[in-house]
């Protein structure tokens, strides 16, 4: 079964991860997209982190409705530590090695491959499915790609240029701005019932 991978913090999950995840589940024909929020994300610590298990509910909410293209793990949230991709891609096909990984990242994250936690093993675990966007050259991607053993099996995908960020969000929530038809309705309802990111909320 092809499967695609799209990580990230969520924080909270948007519009434009959807979309990002559905153009990949259309043009490289996977069975099912899964989202996998990161507990500690290795480079970076969370911005104005509500906790985890907000983000990994509002996951869940953003894909109700469409559980059987998209799915949600908590593999990084229950697993100790910074939460390398290396290791949930290795847990993934421990449990089932017959399925065909699709790692899903934006252009810009992949042009930063080379730099990964044991780059190549990543790539011999999973194929890099990069979704194209302004901003970084396809060129740069491929430079990067090609620096790694394994990185020639990359695949390109198209996106739309969709101008959303988590960073605006919670930016837009701590303001009391709308959010409306930027974040699932589910997720917004679940902001503001638990009046996150307004300095009253977190673990």
């Amino acid at each position: 079964m092809r499967t695609g991978i799209l990580g990230g913090t969520f924080n909270p999950p948007h519009l434009g991860h959807l979309v990002c995840a559905q153009e990949a589940y259309i043009q490289l024909r996977l069975a099912r997209v899964m989202l996998v929020p990161a507990r500690i994300p290795p480079h970076k610590p969370v911005d104005e982190e509500p906790g985890a298990s907000h983000r990994l509910q509002m996951c869940h909410l953003a894909v109700v409705g469409d559980e059987e293209r998209f799915e949600v793990s908590d593999l990084e949230i229950r697993r100790d530590g910074p939460s390398y991709t290396v290791d949930t891609l290795e847990q993934l096909h421990s449990a089932n090695p017959d399925n065909e990984l699709f790692l899903i990242v934006g252009a810009d994250i992949a042009a930063g491959l080379p730099g990964w936690h044991q780059a190549e093993r990543v790539m011999s675990l999973a194929t890099v499915a990069v979704a194209e966007r302004q901003g970084t050259s396809r060129e740069a991607v491929e430079q990067a790609l090609r620096s790694v053993r394994g990185g020639e099996s990359g695949r390109f995908f198209d996106m739309p240029e969709i101008d959303i960020s988590s960073t605006m969000l919670r930016r837009r929530a701590r303001t009391g701005e709308s959010t409306r038809y930027l974040v699932p309705e589910a997720v917004r309802d679940y902001i503001d019932r638990h009046q996150l990111y307004r300095g009253t909320s977190g673990e």
